[in-house]
């Protein structure tokens, strides 16, 4: 699936529309922003990672959904697993949560 800014669905995604997507395909809603995404969650720490937590990077611009073990699934081009711990993404960090519902 390639990366389309602004979009949500599969003919396309950019990071917070595959959020959105896949939260909303377990009945959860959240905003189409990596910021308002961010905000509907609680702060964690990274050894309370669970399977569906966010991680945040580039100063809350960019969001994956933690899949366990140190990997990531975000929208690059195309959508990939990414591990979290790579020196980019380290690089890159900003915060992990997990939306309150």
């Amino acid at each position: 699936v390639p990366y389309v800014w602004g979009g949500a669905s599969p003919s396309g995604f950019d990071c917070s529309g595959l959020v959105m997507y896949v939260y909303a395909a377990f009945g959860k809603k959240l905003p189409h922003s990596s910021f308002g995404q961010q905000a509907m969650c609680t702060q964690i720490s990274e050894s309370q990672l669970q399977p569906g937590d966010l991680v945040f990077f580039k100063g809350g611009s960019h969001v994956g959904i933690y899949v366990g073990d140190g990997v990531m699934i975000h929208c690059g081009d195309p959508i990939q697993y990414t591990s979290i711990n790579s020196s980019y993404w380290q690089q890159h960090f900003y915060a992990f949560g997990r939306p309150a519902y």
